[in-house]
């Protein structure tokens, strides 16, 4: 493991004031060259090039990217007031660190110079299982749901939920794992001293003593407009998997959908109404984008977990109590009339069995609640068609008395008797 210096780490925070998120010409430089480098080039009056390595002078844009960072050095704060951050439970993180995520790495050199966190979760840990869910600011009541259930439920499993701490499907989706005790990690666009939305106060708090708050611009550092999609790409990289539950055609959370296409990394989508714009950007993703179309927690897990530990399986729908009925029974019952009644014989005829076998299925379909007799004949019992799928009076119901009418139906006096009620 890389053993990170405290000049290293001090210059990297002096980075992370000087540069805006994922600058261009920082990420390629500090590919070749330390951050210590960096700041030393940027301090110094005349000639800043000789403190960088021989090779880098041809960066484009080093030059202009020199001088508008040697123009914010009166913005790096004194040391007193980075302690003092500390104190108020703010870390820096940098690469190299035990914490650091490896999967940012994968951003190349848009990989964060460094990231500020406040909170009790290991990031590393926390980004090793998690699923990143996004989605718009101006969620409907159905977004707001499908969004809570879903992170209450991949949470319930051991699954960190990454979101961007907005309003709307963000802050639905770390409050759905917060409700089960489980991990989120809110990812902001604002420094954690000025935690935007200020209206998330005290979602924020929880989301600190319960996972993490991280952004890579310093702490009092006000919000940009670029600096919300340019913060995506971390959401993105972080997690294992990003999900859309709600977006229009315009949303922002399309954009997270983006990076984590350029990932490579799984994306899906929860489909909603086609008559809502809310979920056009939805519909899009798994249109044009080849997203994968999920509807609950086990779908997601099923394209994010290591294989073979979270197959979700085929769906079938509820079972009812004919789905355990034998083919010559359900076909006696098939026979059997919903209004009047009909004949023993009829019933036979209609089910292609003979006579023996038809009064057999009825005697059994008439205790296990299903039909009934009366003057007419042979009829589906009313409960057993009012009755909702799997319900006693559908299919449990306790078997009527053996009265004369049962009676008669299993063991018929005659065979004439028989007939002559058919009809």
């Amino acid at each position: 493991m890389v053993t990170v210096t405290s000049e290293d780490r001090l210059a990297r925070a002096t980075l992370s004031f000087l540069a805006d998120p994922a600058d261009a010409v920082l990420g390629q430089l500090l590919q070749s060259c330390d951050p210590a480098q960096v700041v030393a080039a940027v301090s110094a009056g005349r000639d800043p090039l000789s403190a960088l390595p021989p090779g880098t002078a041809g960066l484009p844009g080093l030059d202009r990217a020199l001088a508008r960072w040697r123009g914010r050095l009166g913005e790096v704060p004194p040391a007193g007031r980075l302690a003092a951050w500390a104190r108020d439970g703010i870390r820096l993180l940098v690469p190299g660190d035990a914490e650091w995520p490896s999967q940012l790495d994968d951003l190349g050199s848009g990989r964060p110079v460094a990231l500020w966190l406040r909170g009790t979760a290991n990031l590393r840990f926390a980004g090793l299982r998690s699923v990143a869910v996004v989605g718009s600011r101006a969620a409907t009541a159905y977004g707001t749901h499908v969004s809570t259930e879903l992170a209450a439920t991949v949470a319930e499993r051991g699954w960190s939920i990454i979101s961007g701490g907005a309003y709307g499907i963000d802050a639905s989706a770390h409050r759905g794992a917060l409700a089960v005790d489980g991990q989120t990690v809110a990812v902001l666009a604002s420094g954690l001293s000025y935690a935007y939305p200020r209206g998330h106060h005290e979602l924020f708090g929880a989301i600190a003593e319960h996972g993490a708050l991280v952004s890579e611009v310093p702490p009092d550092r006000a919000p940009t407009r670029p600096g919300f999609l340019i913060r995506n790409r971390i959401i993105a990289a972080l997690s294992r998997g990003t999900v859309v539950v709600e977006a229009a055609l315009r949303s922002g959370a399309l954009n997270t959908a983006k990076h984590a296409r350029e990932l490579r990394r799984p994306l899906m989508a929860v489909p909603g109404p086609v008559t809502s714009e809310h979920s056009a950007g939805c519909h899009e993703l798994v249109r044009e984008w080849g997203a994968l179309c999920v509807t609950g927690a086990s779908d997601v897990l099923e394209h994010i977990a290591p294989v073979g530990t979270e197959l979700a399986g085929p769906r079938n729908g509820p079972a009812v109590p004919r789905d355990h009925l034998d083919p010559v029974t359900t076909s006696v019952l098939e026979a059997v009339p919903a209004r009047g009644g009909r004949g023993p014989a009829a019933i036979a005829v209609l089910a292609g069995v003979d006579l023996d076998t038809a009064l057999r299925c009825l005697g059994l379909l008439a205790a296990a609640g299903f039909v009934s007799r009366n003057e007419h004949g042979w009829r589906i019992r009313p409960a057993a068609i009012t009755a909702g799928p799997g319900s006693p009076a559908a299919g449990a119901a306790a078997p009527e008395p053996a009265g004369p009418d049962l009676a008669a139906g299993l063991e018929p006096r005659s065979r004439e008797e028989s007939t002559g009620n058919a009809g």
